[in-house]
This record gives C-alpha cells, sequence and structure tokens, in this order.
C-alpha cells in the first residue's frame, strides 16, 4: 500500500503542476487578447494620436513605425481591398478602429493597428444619406406591429396634415433599434420586428407609394422615447443641464443637453399660428375673431423663413406644423431662462434623460395637450435623418 501511495503522489504532484502552468499559460492569454475601440481622432501630436472613444472616453495613443494602418471607404468591410497609407495621412476628426498592442508597456497604449475612415469621405456619405433618408423616407409614432404580415402602421404628421402610413417590411428589410440611452443611429443594434411596439417612433426608408401611404422598406430604425412638457425650474450650462417640472406627472426631471440635442424657440407670432392650427381653429379666430390682426395674420421670420398664419396655408405660409418647426431659429442652453416652458423628446428614464429634441417658446401649444402630443415626436424622425453608420 505504502508502495502504491509512493508512486501516486508524484504522480498527483505531475498533474497539479502541469494543470497549474496551464491555467496559467490560459490566464496569460486571456490578458494578451488585443483591446479594440472605435472612436474619432481628435489631436495628433508627434506620432500620438488622441482618439476620443465611442464608449470608454479618451485614449492616448502611441503609433510607432511598426503599426499596420489603412483606409477603407465609410461602409466598406473587406480589409483586403483596404489601402496602407502613413501615419501622416491621418487626420483630426478621421473616425478609427484601433487595435491596441497587449505586450506594451504597463500604463501605456500602443497601436498595433489603425483602420481609418477619411473625415470627408465620412461626412460626404453622410450628406447623401440625409438626403436619401429624406427623399425615400417616411417618420411617425407606430399605431400598431403586425409581426406575422410584417406590416406596421405609423400616424405621421400633427394638426390637419396627420394621416397614417403602412411600412412594409419582408426578410431582407433591415431593422434596427435605438440602444436605451443613445440618440446616435450609429449606437442602433439589429432586433426583431417583435421589438417595436405601439408608441415608439421609427422612421423607414425605401419605396413610397404615389401619395405616400405606403412604403416597401428597405431600412427601419425604432425607439421608445419620451415626451416632455414643462417649465424649467434650473439650468446649468456648464454642466449642460437642466431641470424641467414635467406638466404630467408634476415631478422634476434632469435634462442633459448633447451636441446632438436639437434646440429652437419659436416666435409668439408662429407659436400661436401652430397652436390654431393643431386645435383645428380658424386664423380668424385664433386672432381674437378678426381676421385683419393677431398672431395669424402677421407677418414674421421663422428661422430666416417668411411665414403667415393663414389657416389655409396660402402663399407663403406653412400648412404643414412640421415646415414651421423647421424654420424656428436655433437656440443654445444659455438662451433659456428659469421659468420658461419647453417641450423635449428624450431618451427613455424617470428622473434622468437626455434631450433629442428641445422647443422653446411653446406656451400657446400648452394650452392644447391634446393635439400638441406628438408634435415634437413626429417632428424629431421628419428632420433629422440618421447619420450615417460608420
Amino acid at each position: 500500500m505504502k508502495n502504491k501511495m509512493k508512486k501516486r503522489f508524484p504522480f498527483q504532484i505531475a498533474q497539479a503542476t502541469v494543470g497549474i502552468a496551464l491555467l496559467a499559460g490560459a490566464v496569460l492569454a486571456v490578458a494578451q487578447v488585443p483591446v479594440r475601440f472605435l472612436g474619432t481622432i481628435t489631436v495628433i501630436n508627434g506620432n500620438t494620436i488622441t482618439v476620443r472613444s465611442d464608449t470608454n472616453g479618451i485614449h492616448q495613443v502611441n503609433v510607432p513605425a511598426t503599426a499596420e494602418i489603412k483606409r477603407i471607404s465609410p461602409g466598406q468591410k473587406d480589409l483586403s481591398a483596404a489601402e496602407t497609407i502613413p501615419f501622416g495621412k491621418l487626420e483630426s476628426g478621421d473616425r478609427v478602429r484601433v487595435k491596441l498592442d497587449p505586450n506594451a508597456p504597463a500604463g501605456t497604449e500602443s497601436a498595433l493597428q489603425i483602420i481609418a475612415v477619411k473625415q470627408t469621405d465620412l461626412a460626404e456619405k453622410q450628406r447623401k444619406d440625409r438626403e436619401d433618408w429624406q427623399l425615400r423616407g417616411v417618420g411617425g409614432l407606430v399605431k400598431s406591429v403586425d409581426a406575422a404580415t410584417g406590416d406596421i402602421v405609423l400616424s405621421s404628421g400633427s394638426g390637419v396634415t396627420a394621416k397614417a402610413i403602412t411600412v412594409h417590411t419582408t426578410k431582407t428589410t433591415v431593422l434596427k433599434r435605438y440602444a436605451p440611452a443613445s440618440v446616435r443611429f450609429d449606437d442602433a443594434q439589429v432586433a426583431p420586428i417583435d421589438a417595436i411596439h405601439a408608441g415608439d417612433q421609427l422612421r423607414a426608408r425605401g419605396t413610397k407609394n404615389a401619395d405616400g401611404t405606403e412604403i416597401a422598406a428597405e431600412d427601419v430604425v425604432s425607439g421608445t422615447f419620451r415626451n416632455i412638457a414643462g417649465t424649467i425650474v434650473s439650468l446649468d450650462t456648464a454642466g449642460y443641464t437642466l431641470i424641467v417640472k414635467d406638466l404630467a406627472t408634476k415631478k422634476p426631471v434632469t435634462i442633459h443637453i448633447t451636441a446632438d440635442a436639437q434646440m429652437r424657440r419659436l416666435p409668439e407670432m408662429m407659436a400661436q399660428f401652430l397652436a390654431a392650427r393643431l386645435k383645428g381653429t380658424t386664423g380668424a379666430a385664433a386672432a381674437g375673431g378678426n381676421g385683419s390682426a393677431g398672431a395669424p395674420r402677421g407677418n414674421g421670420q421663422g428661422g430666416g423663413g417668411q411665414w403667415t398664419g393663414r389657416s389655409g396655408g396660402q402663399g407663403v405660409g406653412f400648412s404643414d406644423p412640421q415646415q414651421a418647426l423647421n424654420r424656428a431659429p436655433a437656440i443654445q442652453l444659455s438662451d433659456l431662462k428659469k421659468g420658461d416652458a419647453v417641450m423635449v423628446v428624450s431618451t427613455e428614464g424617470t428622473t434622468e434623460v437626455s434631450a433629442i429634441t428641445l422647443l422653446a417658446g411653446v406656451e400657446p401649444l400648452l394650452e392644447a395637450p391634446a393635439a400638441t402630443q406628438n408634435l415634437l415626436a413626429n417632428w424629431s424622425m421628419n428632420t433629422s435623418a440618421p447619420e450615417a453608420a460608420q
């Protein structure tokens, strides 16, 4: 028995030693897997690039002479056709995918490979994509979803311009969903039609019928967002935030203003005109019964474009409330003050959200909450075509 134990014991030690060695090797192998991230070059200094990552902050990356640097066209997936470029061809603003060297000294980041998309090429693709979404796109709030047939019915427009649009999807339609805390199209993830629900905002691109009530969709992007109407309680311009008391919940909501947020202010006369149209009243009624005076007959400037309040939308008047919103002047957070009334479309959240669209000067609109409930939601989808996927 003792002899057997003596023979077995060294064998067990050997097994344990081999196991520990294999485990250590596995841990080392995991630790040495190259880290990759996407981002935008903000600064180039010597052989170091500063990259603002899409997900985890700022990276200072050393680019040695041995690093592989390639350039691809926006949307290109096949790296075999990528062009090899020298470091000097990289520019601030370029989009890059960086693969870091796992063997770089502790505390430093060194590039093994950089795949770049030229800023001007990306801007051109985004311009063409925006034009295509505007030309062949529709947007609105989801009324119903039939997963069996692939049909989605939207409510598009507001007031007298409201209409139903049927979006036909097939197995070849690319369906994407906005990330919960993001309003960026390139953050959207592929998701099944079951993920789309009534009340969601949705934008589709494809072939429309003659009157625009149906579309055979090639691309669809949707998301669940929140509509907030209320008054500003406080502002922090340095922190790009404001607190609004939501009229619906009677509770304060902290709203973060990101670089992507669209902010506009309605001139007073335009706001009265829009409120009149959304409530279905005539220009004379909105002017207090006299068509020769008051906001609906007034002429003004809405972000550079003339407008009149004639309810039929004749002349240079806006028959579509969305068009009026498009002409409203852009503003900055510093242009707002405590007590201002605002309407906001934001990401989901109970006490903290990020603004997609903020509209000030909306006091007359808040007097008709039922008519204006979907105004900004439709506007957000119809005026801001999704960015090019990067």
